[in-house]
């Protein structure tokens, strides 16, 4: 049996306190509230036609999945300064890139989409710029297909660790 690893998923401290707080506030109180209007809604009687029974339920659901999500993704994360790897593009950088045919340049910050840097904009390692970026050092040039199938060429201007 083959053990497989999930990857690690870097935060800033500040979202990570975030999400703490959100995974106890939706474990504890909302889980709470949510259980108890399922009850109620129980006491209405026929469960096959009660809308708000059905609602409750469903809304249990996605709140269950939202705290598996957090669970997973605070016990998987990395918090804090990333590690350099020299001028690297990996999670927790700023990575600066120039698109082919563009003067202007575009600084952003490679992570996880559940921070919220003021200033920058976030990349996740998975998406298509991203993943382009991810390994590559400053200097090189990468291309990826966009979300619309356009294939995008960017040159890696700066790749600098987040300080916050």
């Amino acid at each position: 049996m083959t053990k497989t690893t999930r990857p690690t998923t870097w935060l800033t401290q500040e979202a990570y306190d975030r999400l703490q707080a959100e995974l106890a506030d939706l474990s504890g109180p909302v889980r709470d509230t949510v259980v108890s209007r399922i009850a109620a809604a129980r006491e209405e009687g026929d469960l096959k036609e009660n809308g708000g029974y059905h609602a409750a339920k469903d809304e249990q659901g996605k709140l269950e999945a939202r705290i598996r999500t957090l669970t997973q993704l605070l016990q998987d994360a990395q918090v804090g300064d990333a590690p350099l790897q020299g001028d690297t593009a990996a999670a927790g950088t700023l990575v600066e890139v120039q698109f082919d045919g563009d003067d202007d340049s575009e600084t952003f910050l490679l992570g996880s989409r559940e921070d919220r840097v003021e200033g920058y904009q976030i990349y996740s390692p998975s998406s298509p710029l991203g993943a382009a970026v991810l390994g590559h050092q400053a200097g090189e040039t990468v291309s990826y297909t966009a979300p619309r199938g356009a294939t995008m060429k960017v040159n890696i201007v700066s790749v600098q660790p987040y300080h916050g």
